[in-house]
């Protein structure tokens, strides 16, 4: 496919501004679809699910389309899918659920290269339950976590394994179905993987990367914000949530508390269409236009990669953390001499949004020896234009040179 940015950039209100937007793995900015969408549903009568009038059809109609699209993307089942009001909170819930069943000296293993909400909720269980949770380390200066990596701390009591498929913080990419296939082989564990970052730039294929949940926030391609999580609805029907009496027992709906947020689900749904619009192509599932979409997608972002990242890595002082083989078009880092939120608020004085900190990736941060203050990330989009990649070098080297 024929990606042309321009045309793409023309769907997204918020780019007028003016901004140079690097700040994407934090939240993208949304196409009109989007809003459109949201508003349409948020200003049509909706009441609570059900068949008798038009407006609880209207609501059963949202929740159905909802599931179809975050199934065509994610490979899933639609009766698998679950959707809460953040991916974290998500992770919270299902900790509580899963930790139901663990005995003290039990174990969990989770990585340093993941976002807390994939550590903080997994360790917070166990220790609730007298469970152990266990560190698996990635190495610090290549960034990459492999599957011995992991595989140095199961044994016959794991009972879960955290793991992310993208970290946020520096963009490597796990090789996730190694992973998965190597805990299948030696232990019961369940594993869990955040996909927030991996979602966002890479096709998804929730059965064949073997992952029991497959976890991932909208709003980080393009959508509203709401969480995410997929699962083989015969697992979600094992599982026992807390949850109120009267509320259904049906899965995936025994997993959403309370009314599921319409108009945000809406702005979901138009956003994995936005995505498979990008292919170009006029027949076809949504579900095989997305996988050409992403494909599109990847050769857009790794061409501006490839065009950004040896002039920063040359810039004097910068030193990169982001380098192992497979990863996002995600690069954190630091200036000798600077302290990364002043290179921030430097390059925000140009209209440029490259936030710094540890993005909530405190054990990575740490683990790389930047402390809790992390470094400046620069995230690339489907909507990152050549020229901004100009922009940001240009005051990169107006800054240091």
């Amino acid at each position: 496919m024929t990606y042309d940015v321009a045309a793409v950039r023309a769907h997204f209100p918020a780019l007028e501004e003016g901004a140079a937007h690097f700040d994407g793995p934090g939240g993208t900015q949304a196409p009109r679809v989007v809003g459109e969408a949201m508003a349409r549903t948020l200003t049509s009568a909706v009441a609570n699910r059900g068949s008798v009038t038009r407006a609880e059809r209207r609501a059963e109609e949202t929740v159905a389309q909802c599931r179809s699209a975050l199934a065509d993307l994610l490979g899933a089942d639609p009766r698998g899918v679950v959707i809460g009001r953040s991916m974290t909170d998500l992770t919270y819930d299902f900790a509580r659920t899963l930790a139901k069943t663990w005995q003290p000296g039990d174990e969990i293993v989770v990585t340093r290269l993941d976002h807390d909400a994939n550590v903080r909720p997994w360790v917070q269980a166990a220790e609730a339950v007298g469970a152990l949770p266990r560190f698996a380390d990635f190495d610090p200066t290549t960034g990459e976590l492999a599957p011995d990596d992991i595989a140095a701390h199961l044994s016959s009591r794991t009972r879960l394994v955290a793991v992310t498929a993208a970290g946020n913080l520096i963009g490597t990419m796990p090789d996730i179905p190694a992973i998965t296939a190597l805990v299948r082989e030696r232990t019961d564990a369940r594993i869990y993987v955040d996909g927030v970052h991996y979602t966002a730039h890479e096709s998804v294929d929730l059965p064949a990367s073997g992952a029991d949940f497959w976890a991932c926030s909208p709003y980080k391609f393009l959508g509203p914000h709401c969480g995410v999580v997929a699962a083989d609805p015969s697992l979600l029907e094992s599982l026992q949530p807390d949850k109120l009496l009267p509320s259904t027992n049906e899965v995936p709906e025994r997993f959403e508390l309370g009314t599921l947020p319409y108009e945000l689900m809406a702005g979901v749904t138009a956003a994995i269409d936005f995505h498979a619009d990008l292919a170009g192509l006029h027949t076809g599932t949504r579900r095989e236009r997305l996988i050409a979409a992403y494909a599109g997608i990847h050769h857009h972002e790794r061409r501006l990669r490839d065009l950004l990242e040896p002039t920063l890595r040359d810039l004097p002082g910068v030193q990169v953390y982001s380098n192992a083989q497979r990863r996002t078009p995600t690069l954190l880092f630091t200036v000798d001499g600077w302290d990364s939120q002043q290179v921030r608020g430097a390059l925000a004085e140009r209209g440029i949004n490259a936030p710094a900190g540890n993005f909530y990736a405190i054990e990575c941060s740490r683990h790389l020896g930047l402390g809790d203050a992390g470094g400046v990330r620069v995230g690339l989009a489907p909507y990152t234009s050549e020229d901004d990649i100009v922009r940001l070098l240009d005051a990169l080297r107006d800054l240091l040179v």
